[in-house]
């Protein structure tokens, strides 16, 4: 590869990255949430359930049905869109992956129903580590505003989905 070759790619990479990071930053919401457990499988293991950005169904109990929209899941930009148990669809945009970090981020784009959702600016990350052979641990964490309800009702509302989702993911690796 030449040099004027290898200086352009490594400018084009490191303006996606910094697209990326600027997309996450403009959308943090004053509010968060963090939830974390630890589960008696490897970190590829459980990676090989949660670390596909299509398959939030398969572990995520309110979540019927996800379908990508853009995109094959893995890189920065592609959309998911999801059917939740209450007739909500939310469409979902992969901000950062990485399969070898054992993590992405991604933010709610838009929410289609006629229900309001009590959150806005939506920016959520997952991570799976390594804790010991056989141990491991996820992570859930994000940042939002509330969307026309009480700060106190928006983070009830995240943390009740990602409790639920960590419960699953124990229940299956630590019976």
């Amino acid at each position: 590869m030449s040099p004027d070759k290898f200086k352009l790619l490594l400018m084009t990479l490191v303006f996606a990255s910094l697209c990326a990071l600027s997309q996450v930053s403009m959308s943090v919401g004053n509010l968060s949430v963090t939830k974390e457990v630890n589960l008696k499988a490897s970190s590829k293991t459980v990676w090989k359930m949660i670390g596909d950005f299509n398959e939030a169904d398969v572990w995520i109990p309110i979540v019927v049905d996800s379908k990508l929209k853009a995109g094959e899941g893995v890189e920065p930009g592609d959309i998911r869109e999801l059917l939740l148990d209450n007739g909500i669809k939310l469409t979902e945009k992969l901000v950062i992956y990485s399969d070898a970090k054992k993590t992405y981020t991604y933010a709610i784009t838009e929410a289609e129903t006629e229900l309001q959702i009590p959150i806005m600016d939506y920016v959520s990350t997952i991570r799976v580590t390594e804790l010991d052979v056989g141990m491991s641990k996820v992570e859930w964490m994000s940042t939002f505003n509330a969307n026309n309800v009480p700060d106190e009702k928006a983070i009830e509302t995240v943390a009740s989905v990602y409790d639920a989702g960590l419960n699953n993911l124990v229940k299956h690796f630590n019976q």
